[in-house]
């Protein structure tokens, strides 16, 4: 049974605001792009670096399972109840942990508002130095919380196997 105590609550009430504002955030930029983006496909932002470009996505991240949207819902959806169901266990042990959690729920659940609401994810963000996915504000929240998260686990073990063998 998860105990809920007052620091935990506290930590997941900030969250739910956090996560609450930058779901509103990824929201509106995904209205102005369906009304502004959509009916003329392409934007330059950063002329050779970056563009606005308006594209649906009905499936996963990178192309996996395109028209597979009810399919990508389900499992995101599942994901998504595990992840918040972790934010109250004692697993998360740092803040920086908690934060990069709150970033990857957050992304989720934008795009699964997409998902149920639209059909489709609307990405936008199309990198033209490199080719790469267009992707949205959520993508980001998901990656960076990901790759934060996975560093910081990496400076971790680094740091224990030194006073491991600060202590041989």
């Amino acid at each position: 049974m998860l105990k809920l105590n007052k620091s935990k609550f506290k930590n997941f009430s900030i969250a739910f605001i956090v996560m609450a504002i930058l779901v509103t955030v990824d929201q509106v930029i995904k209205y102005f792009v369906e009304v502004n983006l959509k009916p003329i496909s392409v934007r330059p932002l950063i002329p050779g670096f970056i563009q606005l470009h308006y594209h649906r996505n009905d499936g996963a991240m990178m192309g996996v399972l395109d028209g597979e949207i009810t399919t990508v819902t389900i499992l995101a959806v599942i994901c998504m109840i595990g992840i918040i169901i972790l934010m109250f266990t004692d697993l998360i042990k740092t803040k920086l942990d908690y934060i990069c959690i709150v970033m990857i729920a957050t992304g989720g659940i934008g795009n699964i508002i997409d998902r149920i609401c639209r059909g489709y994810v609307v990405d936008y963000i199309e990198y033209l130095f490199v080719d790469f996915y267009i992707f949205n504000f959520a993508d980001c929240l998901i990656t960076v919380g990901a790759f934060l998260m996975i560093f910081y686990q990496i400076y971790l073990l680094i740091k224990e196997i030194k006073v491991k063998k600060g202590q041989n």
